[in-house]
C-alpha cells in the first residue's frame, strides 16, 4: 500500500464514507447483501478532507502522464470532485447525466466539449463500472477523446475489469477496497478474522450473503 492509498483509506474510514459490517450486512437496491456500504458524498461536508482528495486526484492524474484538456464528472457523485479538479487546474468541465433531460434540448451532457478534445472521466466509486462507461460513451459521442477513468475507490469486481477492457479504458484509483479493508483492520475497525470474510464478497457479490448464512 503506497502513501496515497493509505491516506485515502484512512479518510474514507474515519468519515464513514466506507462502512464495513460483516455481522449485519447491507441490503443493496439490487437485493444483494454486502459487508460494505460506500458513500463518498460525505466528503463534501469536510473542506479540508475534500481538498486532500482533490489534490490526490491531481497527483495521480499527473503521475499517469495522461494528456487532457477537459475534466468530465459522472452524475452525481463525480460532479463535485470534477469541479474541484477543474477549478484547481483552470480547465473546462462537463458532466454527464444519468439519463437525458426530458425537456429542452434533452441533453445527456452539460457543458461544452469540442471535437477532438481530450478528456478524463472523474468518478467516486467503481462497482461494475457501468456509470463511468456510460459517461465515457457520452463524451465520445460528443466528439471528445477518453481513454482513462479516475476514481477514489474500486471494489475490484471482475465485472468492472471486463467492462473496462471491452471499452478500451484504463482505470486508475486512489485506493482499493482491499486496501481499505486492510487499513480498517490496522485501525481496529474490524477484526483480523473478518478481513477475508469481507474480501470474499468481491469474488461473488450475488451469492455472498447465502454463502455466509445470512439468507
Amino acid at each position: 500500500m503506497n502513501q496515497t492509498s493509505e491516506a485515502v483509506a484512512k479518510i474514507l474510514l474515519e468519515l464513514d464514507a466506507v462502512t464495513l459490517n460483516s455481522k449485519k450486512p447491507f441490503r443493496y437496491a439490487s437485493g444483494i447483501l454486502s459487508p460494505v456500504y460506500t458513500d463518498c458524498r460525505v466528503l463534501m461536508a469536510y473542506p479540508d478532507k475534500r481538498r486532500l482528495i482533490r489534490d490526490f486526484y491531481i497527483e495521480v492524474i499527473e503521475k499517469s502522464g495522461v494528456d487532457f484538456e477537459v475534466v468530465a464528472g459522472t452524475a452525481t457523485a463525480g460532479i463535485p470532485h470534477a469541479a474541484w479538479i477543474a477549478d484547481k487546474r483552470n480547465l473546462p468541465m462537463v458532466y454527464v447525466r444519468g439519463k437525458a433531460k426530458d425537456h429542452g434540448k434533452e441533453n445527456m451532457m452539460e457543458g461544452i466539449i469540442k471535437k477532438g478534445q481530450k478528456a478524463v472521466i472523474i468518478e467516486d466509486l467503481i462497482s461494475t463500472g457501468e456509470s463511468a462507461i456510460n459517461s465515457v460513451n457520452v463524451v465520445r459521442a460528443a466528439g471528445g477523446e477518453v481513454n482513462h477513468v479516475f476514481a477514489i475507490i474500486t471494489y475490484g469486481l471482475k465485472k468492472a475489469e471486463q467492462n473496462f477492457n471491452q471499452n478500451k479504458l484504463k482505470l486508475i484509483t486512489l485506493t482499493t477496497f482491499k486496501e481499505v479493508v486492510e487499513q480498517a483492520q490496522k485501525m481496529n475497525y474490524i477484526s483480523k478474522e473478518e478481513v477475508q470474510m469481507i474480501l470474499d464478497w468481491t469474488k461473488d457479490p450475488v451469492s455472498w450473503g447465502k454463502q455466509m448464512g445470512f439468507e
